[in-house]
């Protein structure tokens, strides 16, 4: 069973983290899952940073140029995941876009990640159709899940698509804006939220985008097993630096 089903599988509500490899500093990276791992995150996106990040906001944005001036590359990053899996044991995702994997070869992209214990991808300008017809025997050949994205505006029967086509979680963006935009969530999420709970999957839901505190966290996880926070993080790590990971996360989990 890959990680990313085992940790679905668990009686609780699942917090993910967000944060962009190669910063603040390049050699960030490890140290962060790590800290991430010990103080009782569940799962992590490990963001590719790309020069057009066309659905990040400003803070992700920024981050992903600051690691980019760094010299983070889609190789680099491979040699400091190459032994995490000594370290680190939670399910690991890379999220990103899809020209960098593409530039790189996917086939070889997806290799390197089964070798260095990587458990799934996010794309969110991969579509449906193109992977299942291209790509998708590739991700199964090294053991990867492609996590797809909804939005308040997918239609039912292409969300019923995603579902069929998915087999880890589904990533359920709270808005159509960019990331980290949100400050808390309104009427017309919470009716988002309750009206895919209705649906049954048969995957999970976990939501991202405008998760940022505890209450939020909680408003996000009502109808669904867990939520990602992103934006806030990466910001935390501008103002205060990996000596506050523990704090955060503390801030985030309390009830």
């Amino acid at each position: 069973m890959n990680r990313i089903q085992e940790k679905l599988s668990e009686n609780k509500k699942l917090l993910s983290i967000y944060f962009t490899a190669g910063y603040p500093k390049l050699d960030d990276t490890v140290e962060i899952l790590q800290q991430l791992e010990k103080n009782g995150v569940d799962m992590v996106e490990i963001g590719l940073p790309f020069s057009d990040p066309l659905a990040d906001g400003p803070t992700i944005q920024a981050s992903s140029q600051v690691a980019l001036k760094n010299g983070m590359t889609t190789e680099l990053l491979f040699q400091q995941l190459k032994d995490v899996r000594k370290t680190v044991s939670i399910p690991l995702i890379i999220m990103g876009y899809f020209n960098p994997v593409l530039q790189f070869g996917v086939e070889n992209f997806c290799k390197k990640c089964a070798e260095v214990g990587i458990d799934g991808l996010i794309l969110p300008d991969l579509p449906l159709a193109e992977y299942e017809e291209h790509y998708s025997e590739i991700f199964k050949k090294y053991g990867l899940m492609n996590i797809f994205l909804i939005t308040p505006q997918t239609y039912e029967e292409r969300i019923r698509q995603i579902d069929n086509a998915s087999e880890g979680f589904i990533y359920m963006v709270s808005s159509a804006s960019v990331t980290g935009s949100s400050s808390g969530f309104g009427n017309a999420q919470e009716d988002y939220f309750k009206r895919i709970a209705t649906l049954s999957l048969k995957n999970p839901q976990i939501v991202g985008f405008g998760i940022n505190n505890s209450e939020t966290f909680q408003q996000a996880t009502k109808h669904a097993k867990g939520a990602i926070i992103g934006s806030a993080f990466i910001k935390m790590l501008s103002d205060k630096g990996l000596g506050e990971i523990s704090n955060f996360l503390n801030a985030i989990r309390k009830v």
